[in-house]
């Protein structure tokens, strides 16, 4: 299965565990990185020190390629990236800002730099930007969200006219069917976000995950469009959210309720009234717990079946 991301990252498959935060710890990056695809960290919710502990742990256990995710509005931003740089993290995923903003700083510090994107016309941006790869994420995915509200489906086959650059596809991606429908759409891997936040060693709590395998389709929901959207499932918080946001609440009503923790409330500590469970519709085909091994073996079959059952049936009926 060897291709453009797999040689970039120097990984197995290309397949992209999603720098979650309040999920992405080191046990699922090393994980990840340790059966084949390609661990991240999720810096938007680790202090900065607590990033390098993160960091040398994920080394101590995995001797192979990983990454963090870097969330552009991150207010300790200049001391996670110098520590990013001193610890030689070798990939950067950057996202929730412009391109520009890092991508040629990292790249002179010998470091990979893909950067997530949700538009056709911020794929010109990373072109422009200079970045390694992209990663295209639709309207399905879980936590903070494009305000275009365009489908994977819909996003990928955008994207990938306007750019030759390496193309990852997430949202919505949770099985090796769909990854085998992201990559005939044009993309070259994909980043997975949902199905992992859903395993043994996310760092998640385990009221969390429990939730989330019995949700059923349209139980998540984009919310605060108004300060930037969120998919989150219908728990009291989102109803109190849902119900200021038909009233016509202004976004400084939406950011004094939401506050601080909200998001480490719920899906960390695991208050599912009133924290912030953010997970993409996907979730309601997750229904159970398992290991990271467990998820890549199936992943690469479910590709490999689903890729031989297209080639052998007839397109004419």
């Amino acid at each position: 299965m060897e291709n453009r991301i797999c040689k970039l990252f120097g990984i197995k498959y290309p397949i992209i565990q999603a720098g979650m935060v309040w999920c992405s710890g080191w046990r699922l990056a090393s994980a990840v990185s340790n059966n084949g695809g390609l661990g991240l960290l999720g810096a938007g919710s680790m202090h900065p020190e607590t990033l390098r502990e993160h960091i040398q742990k994920t080394k101590l256990a995995t001797n192979q390629p990983f990454g963090v995710n870097v969330p552009l509005f991150y207010p300790e931003l200049e001391a996670i990236i110098n520590i990013i740089a001193e610890e030689k993290v070798p990939i950067v995923f950057t996202s929730a800002g412009s391109p520009k903003k890092l991508t040629a700083w990292l790249q002179e510090r010998g470091i990979i730099v893909a950067h997530v994107i949700a538009s056709s016309a911020f794929a010109l941006k990373c072109e422009e930007a200079g970045v390694d790869a992209i990663v295209a994420e639709g309207f399905e995915a879980g936590g903070h969200n494009g305000k275009e509200e365009t489908t994977t489906m819909t996003l990928i086959p955008a994207v990938r006219r306007v750019t030759s650059l390496p193309l990852m596809a997430a949202g919505g991606v949770g099985t090796g069917e769909a990854m085998l429908a992201a990559m005939v759409l044009g993309a070259d891997g994909v980043q997975i976000g949902s199905r992992f936040a859903i395993s043994e060693e996310s760092s998640a709590h385990p009221d969390f995950k429990k939730l989330v395998t019995g949700l059923a389709e349209g139980d998540t929901k984009l919310a605060l469009k108004k300060i930037g959207p969120v998919r989150l499932i219908k728990n009291e918080f989102f109803q109190t959210v849902n119900k200021l946001e038909l009233e016509g609440a202004d976004g400084s009503v939406l950011r004094e309720l939401l506050g601080k923790g909200r998001a480490k409330k719920g899906m960390f500590e695991g208050d599912l009234a009133e924290g912030e469970l953010e997970i993409g519709q996907v979730a309601s085909i997750i229904n159970e717990v398992l290991p990271v091994e467990t998820i890549m073996k199936n992943l690469i079959a479910e590709y490999h079946a689903a890729k031989m059952r297209v080639n052998t049936d007839e397109f004419e009926c």
